[in-house]
């Protein structure tokens, strides 16, 4: 019996194994047996003791981990999924790396006859608990035809970008736009404070018409509640905008606002705020 893999039971991994389990036999890994104890006591499913052994018993795995090198390992490496994984297997990363890695297991896998498919998620752990991700996907097409009816028990829109490496690229830009909305929102909740007006009502009109987004929709309250203990994290944010910005130099692209703002994420961390959500940009005007 083949089972759908999951690996990385993180705040979003966890949630999206679980999706998973509900419609598929899923067998799980986390590197810390503690998380994979937590799922477990949720979720039904099996476990393994190392990448090596889902591969050799899933046609499909999934890998929602940390960075460049965690996935490296995980997919290449002494125990990796390529290892055992057979031909005609599937690999499909929702982690956010770089478009380099994602070519260079693309054509890993290829070489064992197995297909990758980087494909970032965005909606963050609410998105996640609720089943409602945004999934944009580099690979070959076919191989996402095959995945999309998987990846639509913890997704509300999954789309192929392009070949190996267009769905980091597409994040890329995703983690771009946020940076530039959530400062703006910041500044203008800041900006209100100043004039004295009534934030909520404040809201409330400016909601209704051109400057509404999910970011002021979900998260102005909590801003001026001086509420972060949530939400994504500040830490891995400058991850994500790191990435976006190395792209940035490659590729000649002039991304000059999300570089101010990265630094200013950085005066987040300065202030203890790694583990705020990145909606904390206000706190530094305050």
């Amino acid at each position: 019996m083949k089972y759908k893999g999951f690996i990385g039971l993180g705040v979003m991994g966890n949630p999206m194994a679980g999706h998973l389990s509900k419609t598929f036999s899923t067998m799980v890994y986390n590197r810390t047996q503690s998380k994979t104890d937590v799922w477990l006591e949720t979720y039904k499913g099996h476990t393994c003791t190392n990448p090596a052994e889902i591969g050799k018993n899933c046609n499909e795995v999934f890998l929602c981990i940390g960075n460049d090198d965690d996935v490296r390992k995980t997919v290449s490496g002494e125990e990796g999924l390529l290892s055992e994984m057979q031909p005609g297997g599937i690999i499909v990363d929702h982690t956010t790396t770089s478009a380099e890695l994602a070519r260079e297991m693309h054509h890993l896998s290829m070489q064992k006859g197995v297909s990758y498919i980087d494909a970032p998620v965005s909606g963050g752990q609410a998105g996640a608990e609720a089943g409602s991700l945004t999934i944009m996907a580099g690979g070959e097409a076919d191989a996402f035809e095959k995945i999309s009816s998987t990846i639509s028990t913890y997704s509300k829109f999954s789309k192929l970008m392009g070949p190996s490496g267009s769905g980091q690229l597409t994040k890329m830009v995703n983690q771009i736009c946020i940076a530039g909305l959530v400062q703006g929102l910041a500044e203008g909740i800041h900006f209100s404070e100043k004039a004295g007006l009534d934030i909520a009502n404040v809201m409330e009109v400016i909601s209704k018409g051109a400057a509404q987004s999910w970011q002021m929709e979900n998260r102005w309250e909590s801003m001026s509640q001086d509420f972060y203990d949530h939400g994504f994290a500040v830490d891995h944010m400058r991850k994500d905008l790191k990435i976006a910005i190395e792209e940035a130099k490659e590729n000649n692209a002039k991304i000059e606002i999300t570089e101010i703002i990265d630094n200013y994420y950085k005066d987040i961390q300065d202030m203890g705020g790694n583990r705020w959500d990145t909606s904390s940009l206000l706190k530094r005007l305050q």
